[in-house]
Parts: structure tokens; sequence; C-alpha cells
């Protein structure tokens, strides 16, 4: 396997969740979102067009409740038309019937909505340690590693940080939020470390999702509201 983006298909027939999807692909290194598929029928017409020209897609994020088709038979139909493409299901579907059809059409993962980015960005993450554990060159594999790979979907991993965060910044963030008594604004960050408010929030935003920060609204100041966080203390 090369070390290129792994390309996504986002499958999701409601526009606000499927630009909410390719955003958090936005975020996540190593990966690149490939297009956006409203039904079935597109879908698996986004797949078969790519394929023909040397650029397969390597992972769908299907819904389930389609407009045309329903998830579990764009699955099948893929595997019928001789697709490996790998496929995380991202639904709101509890029913442990439409799970177990998941995992005999193949699907690597089932993600319930709603989630939150760190939800999200732990699947993907998962995902592409199990597809680099089995995208060796060789065409023979041991137990050890294919027992090693399908683990690497079940194991907690550590939430990546985003792209265009440095080192530097995040550790003085954080450094900032535990000497602070009261919680803060992205503002008031903004104002300390001489950064902009859209950067200071992204941050602040980053080390909510991972749970390092308690996030909550700030009530009684003028203007369009905003989040303010405060260091979680053992």
């Amino acid at each position: 396997m090369t070390d290129r983006d792994i390309r996504v298909l986002v499958v999701e027939d409601e526009a606000i969740a499927a630009e909410a999807h390719a955003a958090y692909l936005g975020r996540l290194t190593g990966f690149l979102h490939a297009g956006t598929a409203k039904d079935g029928h597109s879908a698996l017409r986004a797949l078969a067009s790519p394929t023909a020209v040397g650029t397969p897609i390597d992972l769908v994020l299907m819904d389930m409740t389609l407009p045309d088709l329903h998830g579990l038979d764009v699955s099948r139909r893929m595997r019928a038309a001789g697709l490996t493409t790998d496929i995380i299901a991202i639904t709101a579907v509890r029913e442990l019937h439409i799970v177990r059809g998941a995992v005999a059409a193949g699907i690597v993962q089932y993600l319930i909505k709603p989630f939150t980015y760190a939800t999200f960005a732990q699947k993907l993450m998962q995902y592409r340690v199990f597809r680099q554990q089995l995208g060796s060159q060789t065409a023979v594999t041991s137990q050890t590693d294919v027992d090693h790979a399908f683990a690497s979907l079940r194991m907690p991993t550590e939430l990546p940080r985003p792209k265009g965060l440095s080192e530097g910044t995040l550790g003085a963030v954080i450094e900032f939020l535990k000497l602070q008594s009261a919680p803060v604004s992205s503002s008031e960050v903004m104002e300390q470390l001489g950064i902009s408010r859209v950067t200071a929030r992204r941050y602040l935003e980053h080390l909510a999702d991972t749970g390092s920060l308690h996030r909550s609204p700030r009530y009684g100041t003028p203007g369009r509201p905003e989040n303010e966080y405060a260091w979680k203390r053992l």
C-alpha cells in the first residue's frame, strides 16, 4: 500500500450531514473527500467511474436510509459488481438485523448517528490502521497479521490533531487554560496569545472534542452567543 491519501466517497442524502462528514474528513490527515453521492444509484456510478481511470474510491461512508436504495442494497450491489471498496456505515438505524446485515455485507465499521467529531475521527483512524496492516505488497499474510488488523478496528486510538494545528500553539493554549480559575472564551484566548479568534476557537474545539475541556454556552453577553471553555481538573 502506498502512502497516498485514502479517497473517501460520502453517501448521504441530507445536505447538512453530508457537508459535516466532508468537513470532518478535511480535518483528518491521510483522508481525501473524493465526492458525495445523494442516493444509492449515484453512489454506484461514482464508484464505477473513477475505477475505470485508475483512481478508485478506497472507502465509502454509507448512510443506510437513502431515497432510492437501502444502504445494504448498495453494499450488496457493490460486491456483486466486483467492487472491494471498504464501507463504513453511518446511520441512525439501530435495529439488530440491520447491524447483522451490515456485517454480512462486509461493512468494516458501524457508526451510529448522532456522533461527535471525536467519535468519527476515532473510527476513521482505526480504519486507517486496519488498512495499513493489511496493505503490504505481498499476497500472503499470517494469522498474527490478520488478528492484529481486525483488532485495530476495535482498539481505542488517540484522537489525531487536525490539519493546521501546531504543537507549539496547542501547548500554549493548554498552559493558558490550566492557569485559569474560571472558564474562558475564544476571544480571551485570542487576546492573551495573540492569535486570531478563529484560530483560538479551532484549538479550543479540538481540546473539547478530545475530552480535555469542559465546553458550555456563555450566557448574558451581547451579540452573537459563544462557548466558554474550562480545563478538566482531576
